[in-house]
């Protein structure tokens, strides 16, 4: 039996790994970071030991979900300007005292940054044959019930952004605009994305990004190629 998940926010941000002064955003939430959001309301922590590490990994037995994503209404994306303040941080270099004296007290550098953000997110997870006890997690987080347990709050791919609402259901509630994997020798449909399946903080080649596009029409279940496993197909 499927189920269905319906998240909605004012604001969110899907990034991209990117650097730069352009940070661009999904248009709608990317599968690994819909997986995160159902460990989180079902308490099931992801993270690894950080012993001997400044890098946050993945738990390597974390569960593997079939998981399809839509928008029931397309988003907006929009922008924000930003100025990122840049301080230079070790006082023995001579150069950093050089600077210190020109700024007379001032930035020593203050650079405009442009960040997308998606607006009124109203995005649906499908969840394909889910285990049980994992649907009865999510159901209690929801209520609350580990509101005293769970790390951080599940946010809208920013931790800056919060969800308004997010409803579990049993059948979709809604039709929704399926993403559907596609291949690069394929014709490109238009809002075609790069969207991210699984993440490695330790090795950033290893991440996984799948291509995807709307369906153009809006259907109640998800198409056969718009599930995936993430994090990955789990190994018999």
């Amino acid at each position: 039996m499927d189920f269905f998940i319906r998240a909605q926010a004012p604001f969110s941000a899907y990034r991209y790994f990117q650097t730069g002064a352009y940070r661009a955003t999904a248009p709608v939430i990317p599968p690994s970071a819909a997986f995160g959001l159902l460990l989180n309301l079902a308490n099931i922590e992801m993270r690894d030991t950080m012993i001997g590490t400044a890098i946050t990994k993945i738990r390597q037995d974390v569960p593997c979900l079939e998981l399809a994503v839509g928008a029931v209404n397309q988003g907006e994306i929009s922008t924000l300007y930003q100025q990122l303040h840049i301080y230079p941080v070790n006082p023995n270099d001579a150069t950093v005292k050089q600077a210190e004296g020109r700024t007379k007290g001032q930035k020593a550098l203050a650079k405009m940054a442009r960040r997308e953000i998606l607006v009124n997110l109203d995005c649906m997870i499908a969840i394909r044959n889910p285990d049980h006890v994992l649907i009865d997690r999510i159901q209690r987080g929801l209520a609350g019930e580990f509101n005293g347990e769970r790390y951080g709050l599940p946010f809208a791919g920013d931790n800056s952004f919060l969800f308004n609402d997010i409803n579990i259901f049993d059948k979709p509630p809604e039709e929704t605009y399926w993403y559907v994997q596609t291949k690069s020798d394929e014709q490109i449909n238009s809002g075609s994305c790069r969207l991210t399946v699984s993440i490695d903080r330790t090795e950033s080649s290893k991440t996984t990004s799948l291509l995807y596009a709307p369906e153009s029409q809006k259907r109640t279940y998800p198409p056969d190629n718009a599930w995936t496993w993430t994090p990955k197909k789990p190994e018999l």
